[in-house]
């Protein structure tokens, strides 16, 4: 059948191209896509990470997450061996991944040619050059890979969102693009429940967010007494009725390579 072996090239490379376009779930049925939004994730205690991991297959959403060798409420670390099978699991399903440091320290002060990072609660830490610095962001990776087989995109955010020139200089010598997120996009999942509820944090954001803002959420958090998590179901419906589409930061104009 000399039609079908000449069909056979084009079904091939239709299905190339389908795996190289960008995952971008759609807004609602019955709606256009207007605007897109960009869910990041952070590792955290990691108790919600399965519901977390339900809720975007549920809308179809390809989310970024960014990851930091953390406690968890199991006893391990998130980037334990014994996490393999759900981080494999998020990158076959293709999100997008990037580093958040190794031990989620801080980054504070620069000086000089160097800059200090430092635990949570801490005052003192170490002095890091461009060698440090590139070795605990690269670190998340290594872990990462040996994981899963692949490494990060490329993309890094300091914890707390606390950066400093050096900082950011020397991740981007070793090939790591800073990503924070925007006011409108804080989830609020840190916030003290009895002050913020759920319900006030979920409506503000839906009337807050516009197109191109980036989103943060985290995969557990120790302090909040009512977990936000369950009500990420409702802010993407409420975001694709909204027109909203939801894409990955490596689909974004900024850190599109």
């Amino acid at each position: 059948m000399p039609e079908l072996k000449l069909a056979l090239p084009l079904v091939r490379a239709a299905i190339v191209v389908a795996m190289l376009m960008p995952a971008v779930a759609q807004p609602a049925a019955g709606t256009t896509c207007k605007a897109t939004a960009y869910l990041t994730l952070d590792t955290g205690h990691m108790g919600p990470a399965e519901e977390i991991a339900a809720i975007l297959r549920k809308h179809d959403v390809r989310a970024t997450f960014f990851l930091a060798n953390e406690k968890t409420r199991r006893g391990d670390t998130t980037l334990d061996p014994a996490w393999a099978a759900f981080w494999k699991a998020r990158a076959d399903e293709g999100h997008a991944f990037g580093s958040h440091t190794w031990r989620h320290w801080y980054f504070r002060q620069d000086t000089g040619d160097k800059v200090s990072y430092v635990p949570w609660g801490a005052k003192t830490g170490e002095t890091l050059d461009q060698q440090a610095v590139c070795a605990e962001l690269r670190k998340s990776e290594d872990a990462f890979r040996a994981m899963t087989g692949r490494g990060f995109d490329g993309l890094w955010r300091a914890p707390g969102g606390k950066l400093t020139a050096n900082a950011s200089r020397f991740a981007a010598a070793c090939g790591f693009r800073h990503v924070a997120w925007s006011p409108a996009g804080f989830s609020g999942d840190e916030l003290p429940s009895e002050k913020y509820p759920a319900d006030r944090l979920i409506k503000d954001q839906l009337a807050a967010i516009r197109d191109g803002d980036i989103l943060l959420w985290h995969l557990g958090i120790w302090s909040r007494k009512e977990p936000l998590y369950p009500r990420l179901d409702d802010l993407i419906a409420g975001l694709k009725a909204r027109g909203f589409c939801f894409a990955r930061i490596t689909d974004h104009p900024q850190w599109k390579r």
